[in-house]
């Protein structure tokens, strides 16, 4: 073939894009889709779990029983929450030995993240006990983290970060356990579970009242008769008012 019949020669026809490609892009776009409904679940599922956890701890010497329960509960949250970020989502293929480390560290790490929105929440309420909480918190929700970071190693919890963390958990308690001492002592403000207490400490109130309004009434009456009863003797008047009539 010569090269002037190469040069006239018609270019060829473009190969089409299979069919394939299409549904692969729809499966993608679902899939995306699916995905995003499941992260939002995931964070969700995060904040929720460590809320209960929060409430719980902060609470729990008012009901201990209730507030077991609830702690229970966030930790079930929360530990679903971690499932399906770590290895749903990623498709994650780990060793029985894995799970179960990222599994524990979450549960502390919730816990730590618990103990300190807790305390910083109720501090007013419940000083004394938020100023243990909230270091206490700071310390476990760190060593967790690194424990669970599969990036870090769990030296770092004894390196320079790991002692920043110390000293500052360290100011904390000593600065709030200052502050708690300076404040009036817990006297029940936050008044969650102790509706009977107060119902009766109403009724306690009301009795003086009721008591004191029906005092004048019975003291009236028998002064009144007292007044009226000397005042009736109508035995010595004379009867012979008739017999002057007749003479």
């Amino acid at each position: 073939m010569t090269p002037t019949q190469l040069a006239d020669r018609a270019p060829a026809a473009p190969v089409p894009a299979p069919r394939s490609a299409g549904r692969t892009e729809i499966r993608e776009a679902r899939s995306r889709r699916k995905r995003l409904l499941a992260r939002y679940l995931g964070y969700v599922g995060y904040f929720v779990g460590a809320g209960l956890i929060s409430g719980a701890v902060v609470h729990h010497p008012l009901d201990p029983a209730r507030y077991t329960r609830i702690a229970l509960y966030g930790v079930l949250v929360f530990l679903a929450a971690t499932a399906l970020n770590e290895f749903l989502l990623t498709r994650r293929k780990a060793t029985f030995k894995q799970v179960a480390g990222i599994m524990g560290a979450s549960l502390l790490l919730s816990f730590g993240i618990g103990m300190l929105s807790g305390g910083l929440q109720h501090f007013e309420d419940f000083p004394d006990r938020a100023a243990t909480l909230i270091p206490a918190g700071i310390l476990l929700s760190f060593i967790a983290f690194v424990i669970k970071d599969g990036d870090a190693s769990w030296r770092r919890i004894f390196g320079l970060a790991g002692l920043a963390v110390l000293l500052t958990a360290t100011a904390a308690f000593a600065g709030l356990r200052y502050v708690a001492s300076s404040m009036a002592p817990e006297s029940g403000g936050h008044s969650h579970g102790t509706g009977a207490g107060a119902g009766e400490s109403e009724t306690h109130h009301e009795e003086p009242t009721v008591t004191g309004s029906t005092q004048p009434t019975p003291q009236s009456k028998p002064t009144a008769r007292a007044r009226t009863a000397p005042a009736t003797p109508p035995t010595e008047q004379p009867q012979d008012d008739g017999h002057a009539h007749g003479h």
